[in-house]
C-alpha cells in the first residue's frame, strides 16, 4: 500500500477534500467551490487542480498515492459511474467519473460512490460504528439520505439506489408530493424541512391550541428546543416525527440486521429529545431480535465524507 490518499466530498456549493495517510489520519483538509456553470463541466478539472496543487505543494509524486475518493450527491454504478444528471450540481452527471477524473490525475485510480454511502463507511471506518462489520447511517438534514453497509460492503443495487431511505414510503395516504415525485416518503415526515412542515400543519389543524412556535418563522431546531422546554404541540410533532422514523428503521432492520444504526446531519444534533423517544418507538416497531440495535449520533459530523472516500481506496 502507498503512503498517501484523497478523499473528497462533492456537495452542490463546495467540494470537501482531504489529504490522508492510508492508514487513515488525516493530515489536512480544505474546501474548493463547486462550479456548477455549463451543466457543471469544470467541476472535475477543479477537483484534479486541488489534488495535484496540494501534492506539489507537500512534495508528493504520483507514485506515492495510492488514490483518490470521490463521494457525489446522486447513485453510483460499480463505484465508477455516475448514471444520472445531479440535480444540486447544475445537471452534471450521466458520466464514468472513475475514468474521467483518473485521466486528469495522469491514472491515479479513482473510485466514485454515493455521498450518504461514503459518509456510512467512514463512521464504520474510524467514526462511531469502528469495528463493526455492518451499519446503517441515517442523514437527517434538508432530505433524508441513508448508506448502508454489510458485511464492510457498501450495497450500491442495480441502479445505484440502494440506502434511498428518505423514500422509503410511510404514509400510502399522503396527497403532498415528495421531490423526488413520489408521496408520504421518509423525507417528508423526518427531515428538517418536514419537520417544519408537519409542525405547521399541526398548527393550523390546532388552532386553539397555545404554542411558542405560533407566528413565528420557526426552524425544525425551533421545534426540538421547544418540545424539550415542554412545549406541548411542539411535543406531540417530535413524537409524530420519531414514531415516523422508527417505523422506518425497524423496517430496514429486518432487512439488513445492522449492528448499528448511525444517525446524522443537523437534525441529529436535537440529542435526547430525538434519540430517546426514537430509540422507544424502534423498540415498538422491530422484529424482536433487533430491538436492542443500537441507534447511536453519528461522530465525524462534515468530515464523515471524506474518510469514507478515503476508505473507497484503501479498502479492508
Amino acid at each position: 500500500m502507498k503512503e498517501y490518499a484523497f478523499g473528497i466530498d462533492l456537495g452542490g456549493t463546495t467540494a470537501k477534500v482531504g489529504l490522508f495517510t492510508t492508514a487513515g489520519a488525516l493530515l489536512e483538509k480544505w474546501e474548493v467551490p463547486t462550479d456548477t456553470s455549463n451543466a457543471g463541466e469544470h467541476i472535475l478539472g477543479n477537483l484534479a487542480k486541488a489534488v495535484k496543487d496540494k501534492m506539489q505543494e507537500n512534495g508528493i509524486t504520483a507514485e506515492q498515492v495510492e488514490g483518490v475518493g470521490v463521494g457525489v450527491p446522486g447513485p453510483v454504478l460499480d463505484s465508477r459511474i455516475v448514471p444520472i444528471v445531479c440535480a444540486n450540481l447544475g445537471g452534471w452527471g450521466e458520466r464514468n467519473v472513475s475514468i474521467q477524473l483518473s485521466g486528469l490525475l495522469d491514472g491515479i485510480e479513482v473510485l466514485v460512490g454515493n455521498d450518504a454511502d461514503v459518509a456510512a463507511l467512514g463512521e464504520i471506518w474510524m467514526g462511531c460504528a469502528k469495528g463493526c462489520r455492518s451499519a446503517v447511517m441515517v442523514t437527517l438534514g434538508t432530505g433524508v439520505g441513508g448508506g448502508v453497509i454489510v458485511n464492510g460492503r457498501i450495497i450500491e443495487g442495480a441502479h445505484g439506489a440502494g440506502g434511498e431511505i428518505g423514500h422509503i414510503t410511510v404514509n400510502p395516504h399522503e396527497t403532498a408530493v415528495c421531490g423526488c415525485g413520489k408521496h408520504g416518503c421518509l423525507e417528508q415526515y423526518s427531515s428538517a424541512t418536514g419537520v417544519v412542515r408537519c409542525m405547521k400543519k399541526l398548527l393550523d389543524e390546532n388552532p386553539d391550541t397555545p404554542c411558542t412556535l405560533r407566528g413565528t418563522d420557526f426552524a425544525a431546531k425551533d421545534v426540538f428546543d421547544a418540545a424539550r422546554a415542554g412545549d406541548a404541540l411542539a411535543a406531540r410533532e417530535v413524537d409524530e416525527m420519531t414514531d415516523t422514523l422508527g417505523m422506518a428503521l425497524a423496517s430496514i432492520a429486518s432487512t439488513t440486521d445492522p449492528e448499528m444504526f448511525m444517525v446524522g446531519g443537523g437534525v441529529a444534533r436535537a440529542g435526547d429529545v430525538l434519540f430517546n423517544p426514537l430509540r422507544e418507538h424502534f423498540k415498538t416497531y422491530a422484529f424482536s431480535s433487533c430491538r436492542e440495535t443500537p441507534i447511536v449520533a453519528a461522530t465525524l459530523g462534515n468530515d464523515a465524507g471524506i474518510y469514507g472516500a478515503v476508505r473507497l481506496i484503501v479498502g479492508e
